[in-house]
């Protein structure tokens, strides 16, 4: 049996926590800051995790991720 292969985009993307959950940089910070709102940029920084929905997506592409 070949091995599975990890989708590459969801490689750069996403990280596995050690408890299963998944995290995800926050959408909304490539362009256009000026019209937001500076709450929005500020809740904006770092890291979220996927609501469980887009968490089982996310697994199915990465077979490896503990």
């Amino acid at each position: 049996m070949p091995k599975m292969k990890t989708k590459s985009s969801c490689k750069k993307r996403f990280k596995v926590t050690a408890s299963g959950r998944v995290l995800a940089g926050q959408a909304g910070k490539r362009h256009g800051m000026i019209k937001r709102t500076n709450k929005f940029l500020r809740n904006a920084r770092g890291t979220t995790t996927l609501c469980a929905a887009d968490e089982k997506i996310v697994k199915s592409m990465m077979p490896y991720a503990r």
